[in-house]
């Protein structure tokens, strides 16, 4: 097996997004989560950019201990020096120099020569390898850089010490045939080549950018540069969990990566929060269906074995399971499954009948049927079955004090009051409940969230009650939140006594 380095470069080019910025701390964050995740390297910004990005990668550089650190500059001695600057507390530490070879940008970019570009690159090369041990050179807008020309710049700065060579497909031009044989091209035909590595790093403004970098590693390249869900300028860049899984479900790559799939799921969500750019939801391996089934079909084929539908375990990535979305197209084997997930078993004929009353309502509803709906259409059924009943609910809340709540409940015909205060007026209702039915009844998950928007929303109200050892889910819908959330907690408890 060869190794796989993986270079992320969320902090640097994924951070590149319009209103997608991070904060010193919450850069760190993200770079300790990138560590645990198993990245070799971590691009930790572009220091002379601005004193934002000079103090993250000093901070970086004090909290990360094993990937390697790496600062971009251009090829410009001034850029150099501030990066190796704020590389001074990593403990591994690699500048990231280099500039355009591509036509477009030699004539129109530099107004220069091919060779004052050759001249220029070594420059910058020797100067930064006199700084740091590790110097990777970037050949911006490689894709379109004429393959000659490359292999000319690239034996040269070899021989000025780089020590990783990255071919960007700046512009996203490539076609992944196209790519790989630029990649071969320069493997065979760089004679000091093998005191270097090649870097892919595409982006994906034809969404071919995964494509390109596979057909880069298949083709001599044993570094990619990569983002977490594949942010970055414009398109974005390489998706990092896509190049992995990629790599880990075809055993005929022979490659291996430090990379600990189990934590991307997490690394994924931190990052997505942190930037306040939400996840497509069809997004390969960390979208939110992208371990979802809806169709009955395909329900009906994973229920039987996963594998006719899935050449992944969610496991594998750090999920806990596949999601088996109900929707109207979803068939009765799918109801079954969910509703004996929340606890109920029904004979063929009951679930018949369950069946319909859940394709009535789900024609009627364009996203999917949640436990919280198929809970409402189960407890129309078992409403007469209540023991506990509330009678009255009072909450007194004002400015600068707490919540009071006082709570009537009937307890198989006995009435009960309990009164209490609390941190919010949930809090209150709860808690009053509490002082007629006691402590034994504790909430392991509360989740409310509306149904359409506006001041009238019509809340739903979520609720697992832990008793002993076991669960039990309590629903219920209001325009009053308050009401919503005790009415749970009360039906929850319904099936709990």
């Amino acid at each position: 097996m060869s190794r796989l380095y993986i270079f992320d470069t969320t902090l640097r080019d994924g951070e590149q997004v319009p209103g997608c910025q991070l904060n010193t701390s919450e850069k760190v964050e993200v770079a300790i989560a990138l560590e645990k995740l198993g990245v070799d390297i971590i691009e930790a910004g572009f220091p002379i950019s601005s004193p934002g990005d000079f103090n993250s990668v000093v901070e970086i550089s004090k909290a990360v201990t094993n990937p390697v650190i790496c600062a971009l500059t251009r090829a410009v001695e001034k850029d150099i020096e501030v990066a190796a600057e704020a590389l001074k507390f990593a403990k591994r530490k690699r500048i990231h120099t280099g500039i355009g070879t591509s036509e477009f940008h030699i004539k129109y970019k530099f107004n220069a020569t091919p060779e004052e570009i050759i001249e220029r690159a070594v420059k910058a090369v020797k100067f930064a390898r006199n700084l740091v041990d590790e110097v990777e050179f970037y050949a911006e807008d490689a894709g379109r850089s004429d393959n000659e020309f490359l292999a000319r710049i690239l034996e040269q700065v070899i021989k000025a010490g780089a020590t990783v060579l990255n071919i960007p497909d700046t512009t996203g031009y490539c076609l992944p045939h196209q790519y790989g044989e630029k990649i071969a091209y320069l493997a065979n035909n760089i004679p000091n080549i093998d005191k270097a590595i090649l870097s892919t790093h595409c982006h994906n403004d034809l969404g071919l950018a995964t494509a390109n970098t596979l057909a880069g590693i298949m083709n001599g390249a044993r570094q990619v540069e990569v983002t977490l869900n594949g942010i970055g300028e414009r398109a974005g860049n390489t998706s990092l969990e896509e190049v992995v899984m990629a790599i880990k479900q075809h055993s005929e790559l022979p490659f291996e990566t430090n990379i600990i799939t189990q934590n991307i799921y997490k690394t994924s969500r931190l990052v997505s929060n942190l930037m306040n750019m939400p996840v497509q939801a069809n997004k390969a391996i960390v979208g939110k269906n992208a371990f979802a089934h809806s169709s009955g079909i395909h329900q009906d084929g994973m229920l039987k074995n996963k594998e006719t539908y899935e050449i992944m375990d969610p496991l594998d990535v750090g999920l806990d399971v596949s999601s088996i979305v109900l929707t109207a197209r979803s068939g009765r084997a799918a109801l079954k499954f969910r509703l004996e997930a929340l606890g109920f078993e029904y004979t063929k004929e009951e679930i018949d009948e369950v069946y319909k009353k859940f394709l009535a309502f789900a024609d009627t509803k364009r996203e999917e049927v949640n436990d919280d709906d198929l809970l409402a259409l189960v407890n129309e059924n078992n409403a007469q079955e209540e023991k506990v009943k509330l009678e009255f609910l009072q909450i007194v809340s004002a400015t600068d004090t707490h919540p009071t709540a006082i709570v009537h409940l009937s307890i198989n015909g006995e009435l009960k009051e309990g009164t209490a205060i609390g941190n919010g007026p949930v809090d209150a209702g709860i808690k009053a409940i509490k002082k007629i039915v006691g402590d034994k009844y504790s909430i392991k998950e509360f989740t409310i969230h509306g149904i359409s928007s506006g001041s009238d929303d019509l809340a739903k109200a979520y609720i697992i009650v832990k008793s002993g050892s076991l669960n039990f889910r309590g629903f219920a819908s209001s325009h009053d939140i308050v009401k919503a959330s005790v009415n749970a907690y009360i039906d929850a408890l319904n099936k709990a006594i």
